[in-house]
């Protein structure tokens, strides 16, 4: 279980997240709000990038600060198409994450296969990370987060750069994934996150204004009939 108790987090006087609180347990969370909205400094904090002003943050009761290196041994975080070295093939760039995160040489070989064929790069493996298309960059961050045994992934725009044909598939491998860990997506395509979203939370100018299952949220808003219509109601033209 993942815990945000009363986040807050400014920038010298633009506060980014203000007086956050949620719960978060096994499932997929879509994270959705405008650009400005705080959804960049609230992944940065669970990933512990940042420290929050004022608040904490918990996994299973205790502060992610205190546990150190066993909190990220069960994180994994896509970030969008940073971190990447262009002349790393991919299966180099693989190899190297692996390492970071204390997976042995013994595991490494089916570790690769399988992440490799999680994201359909088998046949591109053995290229170089700077000839892939933005597409193919988006896949082998998304490979990188799944890599071990992590409980919590953090994704930001996992599908940003994939065809409809590569979002849908990616999209139904989340899904596959979320039994026994959290999923927390960001992202601006609604209709990715809306088939398989245990609930949705809305930020806006740095407050979660409401956060529910999908139905639960159209119910909330007069004529709305999916997340679409949610989103046009808190958000308008943001």
């Amino acid at each position: 279980m993942l815990e945000l108790c009363h986040i807050t987090k400014k920038y010298k006087e633009v506060t980014a997240l203000e007086n956050v609180s949620l719960t978060l347990q096994n499932g997929i969370y879509g994270l959705l709000g405008p650009n400005g909205a705080g959804k960049s400094t609230m992944m940065n904090l669970i990933t512990g990038t940042l420290r929050p002003d004022s608040g904490s943050i918990r996994w299973n009761g205790a502060d992610i600060r205190s546990l150190g290196a066993d909190y990220r041994s069960i994180l994994g975080y896509a970030p969008q198409q940073q971190g990447l070295y262009d002349t790393f093939t991919g299966r180099r760039f693989l190899s190297y994450m692996a390492a970071l995160k204390g997976i042995s040489k013994k595991e490494l070989p089916g570790e690769l296969t399988r992440v490799l064929a999680y994201v359909n790069l088998e046949a591109a493996a053995d290229r170089p990370v700077g000839t892939y298309s933005g597409g193919m960059k988006q896949r082998i961050l998304i490979a990188q987060a799944i890599m071990g045994a992590p409980k919590l992934i953090v994704l930001d725009e996992p599908t940003a750069g994939l065809d409809p044909k590569e979002r849908v598939r990616i999209r139904e491998r989340i899904k596959d994934l979320a039994g026994d860990k959290i999923i927390l997506v960001s992202t601006h395509v609604v209709s990715d996150i809306e088939p398989i979203a245990r609930e949705i939370l809305l930020l806006k100018s740095g407050r979660l204004v409401d956060q529910g299952a999908v139905s639960a949220l159209a119910a909330r808003y007069e004529g709305a009939k999916n997340l679409e219509d949610v989103y046009m109601r808190v958000y308008g033209s943001d």
